[in-house]
């Protein structure tokens, strides 16, 4: 997934939008097992560390706020109040090679409270990707 421009983050943070990044963490089992799965030269961490860079531009940005998951996310999920676009990443297929459902919702426990259920579950169990100094290139380029 990548991140959406710093630009656009803070200008829609600053109208009062919330955004959230749920990042998947470099260190994780998890990580390492998709990595396996996905068995292609632009690893899971990589694509993570990408992410860390970018949103880095606008880690100080009142209404915007990163964790890292460190459960099975496996998907990208970017809600709108009522919509709501999921990329479950398939097994094998790195997520742009997945498909991508537009959810609306229309009833309560429907396809769209049960995704965005999950997406909250993951949020709630994650931790604060920010309350750490961020990773020096150094750091991090023997993992992955």
């Amino acid at each position: 997934m990548r991140a959406p421009s710093p630009v656009i983050s803070q200008g829609v943070a600053g109208q009062g939008c919330k955004i959230r990044f749920l990042i998947g963490d470099l260190d994780s089992e998890v990580t390492r097992r998709r990595e396996e799965v996905e068995n292609v030269p632009l690893t899971v961490s990589t694509r993570i560390r990408i992410t860390l860079s970018e949103i880095e531009q606008v880690r100080n940005v009142p209404g915007i706020e990163a964790r890292f998951g460190d459960e099975r996310i496996a998907m990208s999920v970017f809600r709108f109040d009522s919509e709501m676009l999921v990329t479950p990443h398939l097994a094998k297929l790195v997520g742009h090679d997945s498909p991508m459902m537009h959810l609306r919702r229309y009833q309560d426990d429907g396809l769209f409270d049960r995704f965005g259920y999950h997406a909250s579950e993951l949020w709630s169990n994650g931790r604060d990707a920010w309350a750490e100094e961020p990773r020096k290139p150094a750091e991090s380029a023997g993992s992955g």
